[in-house]
């Protein structure tokens, strides 16, 4: 059994892949986790977005 880690998707990407690094992670659709950030407040989920893109490592290669 493998220990999933959070990381940004290199398959199902937009921007960087964090959304689809969290849709994987929680096995959701990560168009799902795309419309909770555009309908949360603008300010708070930009700044949210930002810090998850720099601070999410991306994925391993050999996925």
């Amino acid at each position: 059994m493998t220990k999933k880690k959070l990381s940004k998707s290199r398959t199902n990407q937009s921007l960087h892949g964090v959304c689809g690094g969290i849709g994987e992670y929680f096995n959701l659709s990560p168009n799902l986790i795309r419309l909770c950030f555009v309908f949360s407040p603008f300010p708070f989920t930009l700044m949210v977005y930002i810090v998850l893109a720099n601070i999410m490592p991306d994925s391993p290669e050999d996925l």
